[in-house]
């Protein structure tokens, strides 16, 4: 059976910010993905009767509108998932006690909102090492979802940060080691390094297309429109599974109080109407391709069944 699993991490708006070493803004644009987003993405998935897999990070949950918000997606039917705790961009250059902390205080932080213990782990910013694998398997994390072999982003992402260091505004996004390019794009069991197959946790990598593994997420699909993202999708049929990552700027745009981030971030430039649109085209053509949709909770439980161990 062909599955897709339509996954968004909820980042909060100051992490954009973050990202392009702007000042922090203040409410409520800074609480705009749960305050806004959560309802129209929930909308958005009954709308094409799919379920979501939610990563929060745990931090925002101390809000008792976002723990909310949270629990009555949970109890709608949509997976909720870790994000770590304090959605830190360095969470690969901490040491292990320090990345043990940031996994743990997300998993608490999200069972004490939705009263269930998530089983996934998304680390922020795609970025992952043998020592988060290390400690996921430690805590009996049963699924991650982080690994992003696409050579486009990749060398995107080092091109803004970069250009971002000369200009003196660093970002405090960081860019993953090169060899994450040789990971499999199809799930997989990681290995000593992640990005070969082992016998270790089941790694559900983030989706690229056939051929080019181009970028097949929520950023670059509302940025090419309906006709742009229904030819990404095409190229992804035929997949087992179809891993759509999306986030929940993804159904904003700069009328949501974005206006600060119009001149540096392209897709805050698109209505969310033309967004929603785009999004639902692919939604559309994957369910006529026989796709079903499902968790990526779901996912894993079927792909453990079959996705072999490599000695």
């Amino acid at each position: 059976m062909r599955l897709c699993a339509v996954s968004v991490d909820l980042d909060e708006i100051p992490n954009y910010f973050k990202i392009h070493g702007l000042p922090a803004p203040k409410r409520p644009a800074s609480t705009a993905v749960y305050d806004v987003a959560l309802g129209r993405l929930g909308e958005m998935a009954a709308d094409a009767s799919i379920p979501l897999t939610l990563f929060a990070v745990g931090a925002d949950l101390d809000r008792a509108v976002a723990s909310a918000g949270l629990a009555l997606a949970r109890a709608k039917g949509h997976e909720i998932a870790n994000h770590s705790l304090g959605h830190r961009y360095d969470l690969t250059r901490m040491s292990a006690d320090a990345i043990r902390s940031e996994v743990v205080g997300g998993i608490e932080a999200i069972e004490a909102a939705v009263g269930e213990r998530p089983v996934g782990f998304r680390a922020p910013g795609y970025t992952i090492t043998d020592t988060v694998f290390d400690v996921l398997t430690e805590l009996g994390v049963q699924y991650d979802s982080s690994v992003f072999p696409c050579p486009s982003y990749y060398g995107a992402k080092a091109t803004v940060i970069g250009g971002l260091s000369v200009l003196g505004r660093p970002s405090q996004s960081i860019v993953d080691r090169p060899t994450v390019l040789l990971a499999p794009t199809e799930p997989y069991r990681v290995g000593r390094p992640y990005w070969r197959p082992g016998s270790g946790m089941l790694e559900l990598p983030i989706q690229v297309t056939r051929g080019m593994r181009l970028p097949f997420i929520g950023t670059y699909i509302t940025l090419a429109g309906v006709r742009g993202a229904t030819w990404l999708a095409r190229m992804c049929v035929g997949a087992p599974l179809i891993n759509l990552e999306l986030h929940g700027i993804d159904v904003l745009d700069a009328s949501d109080g974005l206006e600060a981030l119009r001149p540096h971030q392209q897709d805050v430039r698109v209505s969310r109407e033309r967004k929603l649109e785009a999004l639902h085209a692919v939604f559309q053509l994957l369910a006529r391709e026989g796709y079903a949709f499902v968790t990526l909770r779901e996912a894993a439980e079927q792909a453990r069944g079959r996705v072999a161990r490599v000695d």
